[in-house]
């Protein structure tokens, strides 16, 4: 491949924001405002109650201005129209938004979800019980009514449900901006209903507005961010990005500036093989065209690493005990780290153009070489050279002291009959004689997909010893295959496992993982309160949505 034509690169100046800066948006901050002018109003009336006589005045007559308009046959309406904001309403809605959030599997949106209505329903809880202010005096109540009026509850809680609905239910763009004016006219209906019953006076109402939007508003645009985690009904994986507006803009950008290349064209490259990161193809601008490989890191993708290895921790112990990254940055250095070491070392993997920065501590690119025209070894013609690179890959990983640790079809690319590997971000120095086991069982597993274990297991008596392919067939069962690799076995009808096993001289015992230790106890202890807490945080919910 031809080095890419690279320009001079830029130094970004401090202090200048990065292309995708982290922010609550202007009307994010405006409701955040408004709500802390209420908390600072609520302060000073706590301390001083007359300062709120002006208020109450101004309430009792707009109040008795609206019941002047009470007629037999308006309110009767004016009950329906209240209906939204009662528990039997609110109830139903949460557990429709619970059931579409549990089948599309949006586990962040769920949580932010549970996180919003809490704070909400604890705001205003503490809220009335500092204030203490009474129903509206001298009015007749038609409705129902519980507890002190400011804020208005109800109204906290059915508008912190609508913004929940729109900001984890409703895909963002034009269908969102809709769902917007459809809660403000519910929310406009609900307010001048309950004003009409005389339920809550107007401040009640705005106050219970106020917070009900805010609190989830916050929540939601720095927790799920529609950047990072869209609302889509379009079956794929969490880990890719999307790859267009103002984030295409910014790595084309960052690629710029950092890197020194001009991109013409960034698209999705190879995403049914990925299932930690966003890869993509980059088009360089030069005489002739040349590409680059490039693999967007996110938080998303740090946190899923974190639950992978806090998982294979749980499942297998002390023996796969891992480090879980703290960053991005660390997480995207590791893999730039792991190509230097392995092409080091001898191994046919991509070299590494460096990495780039999306944003601070939230997103970046590892740039790599593209192995333009290859075939996954799963769609390839395999012969007995592409079988022994196979196993000559394995042989060296052993004396480099390293284990690639995802060998499936996916990570192995054939172009001009030589084979590659890609995918070194769960790569291991100094690995457990286990690991290394397994590298090699998966390997031969897949170069058998499209040849046969017979001639895999002869070429491979060649490089390694009996013992050491019986040892990697009884490492390597079950989870310890790449799932790609699993699903492609199911395919074919085959039980490649058993046929490599029958092979050997001797069937080899299982290889027993499981290890404890004082961490993995501790941790599964964890996880288990953790589940109890969060299941008794939701049976409440499920119970009140009020």
């Amino acid at each position: 491949m031809s080095t890419p034509v690279r320009k001079s690169t830029r130094r970004r100046p401090s202090g200048e924001a990065p292309p995708l800066p982290h922010q609550l948006n202007a009307s994010g901050w405006g409701w955040l405002a408004v709500a802390a002018v209420i908390i600072v109003y609520w302060l000073v009336v706590a301390v001083h109650p007359r300062a709120a006589l002006w208020l109450v005045v101004v309430d009792h007559r707009i109040l008795e201005g609206v019941t002047e308009l009470r007629t037999p046959w308006l309110t009767p309406v004016m009950k329906v129209a209240g209906e939204p904001a009662t528990s039997h309403m609110l109830l139903a809605a949460w557990w429709v938004a619970l059931v579409v959030l549990l089948l599309w599997r949006r586990w962040r949106h769920l949580f932010v979800w549970i996180g919003a209505m809490l704070t909400v329903s604890a705001v205003t809880d503490v809220a009335a019980g500092l204030i203490q202010r009474p129903r509206p005096v001298g009015v007749e109540i038609l409705g129902d009514w519980e507890g002190f009026a400011m804020p208005s509850r109800p109204m906290a809680v059915l508008a912190a449900v609508g913004v929940n609905v729109l900001y984890a239910l409703v895909p963002a763009g034009r269908p969102r901006e809709l769902g917007k004016l459809v809660v403000g006219a519910v929310l406009g209906v609900v307010a001048v209903s309950r004003l009409y019953l005389a339920q809550d006076a107007p401040t009640d109402i705005l106050n219970g507005i106020v917070f009900g939007v805010a609190f989830p508003l916050a929540a939601f645009r720095l927790f799920t961010p529609t950047a990072v985690y869209p609302v889509t009904y379009r079956r794929g994986r969490t880990a890719h990005l999307d790859l267009t507006g103002r984030r295409l803009e910014a790595i084309e950008r960052a690629l710029h500036d950092q890197v020194g290349v001009v991109a013409e064209d960034v698209k999705p490259f190879g995403l049914s093989g990925s299932g930690g990161s966003t890869p993509m193809r980059v088009t360089v601008k030069g005489d002739p065209e040349t590409y680059l490989f490039a693999k967007l890191y996110a938080l998303n993708h740090m946190r899923s690493d974190r639950w992978y290895k806090l998982g294979r921790t749980l499942l297998y112990g002390r023996l796969e005990d891992e480090k879980a990254f703290n960053t991005v940055r660390r997480l995207v250095q590791y893999e730039d780290y792991m190509l230097r070491v392995m092409r080091d070392a001898g191994l046919p993997v991509p070299r590494t153009y460096g990495i780039v920065e999306i944003t601070p501590e939230r997103e970046y690119l590892l740039v790599t070489e593209l192995f333009d025209g290859a075939t996954e070894i799963g769609e390839a013609e395999v012969d007995d050279d592409i079988i022994d690179q196979g196993l000559d890959i394995v042989r060296r990983l052993w004396e480099a002291g390293l284990a690639h640790r995802d060998i499936k079809p996916a990570n192995l690319m054939v172009r001009a009959g030589r084979l590659h590997l890609i995918d070194t971000a769960f790569g291991q120095v100094r690995p457990s004689p286990w690991r290394q086991a397994v590298d090699l069982g998966n390997m031969m597993l897949v170069l058998a997909l499209r040849t046969d274990a017979t001639r895999v297991y002869e070429r491979a008596l060649a490089k390694f010893t009996v013992g050491e392919i019986t040892e990697a067939f009884a490492a390597t069962r079950g989870l310890t295959m790449p799932s790609q690799l699993r699903a492609m076995m199911r395919a074919q009808h085959k039980d490649l496992h058993a046929e490599f096993c029958a092979l050997l001289p001797s069937r080899p015992e299982p290889v027993h993982i499981q290890r404890w230790s004082v961490q993995r106890v501790a941790l599964t202890v964890w996880v288990l309160l953790a589940g109890l807490v969060t299941a008794t945080v939701v049976i409440e919910l499920l119970d009140s949505p009020l």
